[in-house]
């Protein structure tokens, strides 16, 4: 029985619970809870032989899969302190990664060995490099599989305040480590386990046995890689709530393939980031409609990324059985809570003692506009950055608050408006235009299929708004003032793009998220 708020301790009781349920479906075959913990243990002691330590830096850089979860948790059991590598980064990201994370091992694809070898030569302190075997590419490190031959060492030493690294997505800046201690991020990102069980979270680490066995019995797909906050968070809710997890490499998004293998698998649940996933998925049904049989599916899950509401509303429409839910929350704040559909901005939140918006360094009222904050199970800062850090943690009346970039208003009512990234606001006129409620109102347009907006400078307004956008297949390009015209009875004037690029493709991260600085440098040229 868990006797502390460690995501390890946490694994191993419910694994004891429900050692014969199906813990993860994949290509490769199916695993048991008591199979997936074993194979964990293996793991842990052979990163133990080859001398990781608690508090050692472990990269995972590999695609979705079984052995993505297997490692985290035999990091879990060491006291290791795993993080999150974006598997689209070439050397020099790599590189500085790596080192900004002291990593000391990495258990990477085998696809992946050739620029791991370069890359580990100008990092000391990366003594150890794992691959995951595909028996398609040589692997001149040690294999996972010699890792899963360990004799199994026992219990390692481990506390609840040990940190796992969650690295941001780095779409305005090169990406920082956020430290979650493990009963914090319980708390914040996994809602202690009590998404799927009638009585909620936790309260004491033995709880989580009741969670396991008594909550709902549901499998799980998150479509997003795993190397994103919002999947693994979603990953790791679901296998500390007893549920099973479908799990393979989505090397590109083929939204066919994805309700293909919802069907094939009986998924229950669907996780995705916002409509860079949604309007594709959706797009799918609409086009072909029966040729899924979908009754099974209860949920089709966002977070992450914008979700907007027509798109949420047409998803509903074809999934009749399925609740539609928009989480909100940030690396550095965890789950904020469910969007509620707003008429103003992207969303709105509830305002409680641990929630509210930091306006000039102090706590927000009424009717003023700030950032996004929470206290009380939050993070202890940024890895090696002491400067980042005092600025997104403060210490305001005693309590120590991480405040994220996600601008917002207090209304009247107990409820915030979130309007969208602060960092990405752009000022023109005098008036502050936030992207996220173009892009909105942009993708709402029949021609239009994926948008991003960004500021660009401009002598008169200071920043005029651009449109960068593709065009759905079948569609000619509207003009920009007929966009415009579709956008006037959504927006305010200001508010409207005063030019538009249209691209092939919009730019995003493998989990669907802008990228902003591309955006930025293609709206200079509009």
């Amino acid at each position: 029985m868990a006797s502390q708020f460690h995501l390890a301790d946490l694994f191993e009781t419910v694994a004891a619970q429900i050692p014969d349920r199906i813990a993860i479906k994949s290509d490769a075959g199916h695993l048991s809870y008591a199979e997936l913990n074993t194979r964990a243990d293996h793991l842990a002691s052979g990163l133990w032989e080859l001398g990781v330590r608690r508090g050692d830096s472990v990269g995972l850089y590999m695609m979705n899969g079984p052995e993505y979860l297997e490692s985290m948790l035999a990091a879990f059991k060491i006291g290791a302190v795993p993080f999150n590598v974006n598997y689209r980064y070439r050397t020099e990201e790599l590189r500085y990664l790596f080192d900004n994370a002291k990593a000391v091992a990495v258990i990477h694809g085998a696809e992946f060995s050739p620029v791991i070898d370069e890359v580990r030569r100008d990092l000391q302190r990366l003594r150890l490099t794992i691959a995951v075997a595909d028996n398609l590419i040589p692997a001149k490190s040690p294999t996972y599989s010699e890792l899963l031959d360990t004799p199994i060492h026992g219990r390692f030493e481990r506390h609840e305040d040990d940190i796992l690294l969650l690295y941001t997505g780095g779409t305005t800046g090169m990406p920082k480590g956020v430290m979650w201690p493990h009963r914090a991020f319980f708390f914040a990102c996994l809602n202690g386990a009590g998404y799927y069980h009638p009585d909620g979270p936790c309260k004491e680490p033995e709880d989580i046995a009741a969670r396991a066995t008594g909550g709902y019995s549901l499998t799980m797909f998150p479509t997003a890689p795993l190397m994103h906050g919002a999947a693994i968070w979603a990953a790791l809710g679901a296998i500390l709530s007893g549920l099973t997890l479908v799990l393979d490499p989505v090397r590109s998004f083929d939204a066919c393939a994805i309700w293909d293998r919802v069907e094939r698998e009986g998924a229950n649940m669907v996780q995705i980031v916002g409509d860079a996933m949604a309007i594709p998925l959706r797009d799918a049904l609409r086009d072909n409609p029966g040729r899924w049989n979908l009754g099974h599916v209860v949920n089709l899950g966002s977070g992450g990324a914008v979700f907007s509401e027509t798109v949420k509303a047409d998803i509903r429409s074809l999934l009749p059985n399925a609740s539609i839910t928009d989480g909100m929350g940030s690396s550095e704040t965890g789950v904020s809570g469910m969007a509620v559909p707003s008429d103003e901005g992207m969303m709105r939140l509830p305002v409680s003692d641990v929630q509210t918006i930091i306006v000039d360094g102090r706590l927000g009222s009424r009717g003023e506009t700030g950032f996004v904050a929470r206290c009380g199970n939050i993070p202890v800062g940024y890895f090696g950055d002491p400067e980042k850090t005092a600025e997104t943690f403060r210490e305001i009346d005693g309590r120590l608050w991480s405040v994220s970039g996600d601008a917002a208003r207090i209304d009247d009512d107990g409820f915030m408006t979130v309007f969208g990234r602060g960092s990405t606001c752009i000022t023109t006129g005098g008036e502050k235009v936030f992207p996220e409620e173009v892009e909105e109102a942009l993708r709402t347009h029949p021609a239009i299929f994926d948008s991003v907006v960004a500021g660009q400078k401009d002598d008169r307004w200071g920043e005029r708004v651009v449109a960068i956008v593709s065009c759905r297949d079948g569609f000619d390009r509207p003009s920009l003032e007929m966009v415009k015209a579709h956008l006037s009875g959504k927006l305010a004037g200001y508010k409207l793009p005063k030019a538009m690029v249209w691209v092939d493709k919009v730019k995003r991260s493998p989990a669907g998220k802008q990228d902003f600085r591309w955006a930025k440098a293609v709206a200079a040229t509009a």
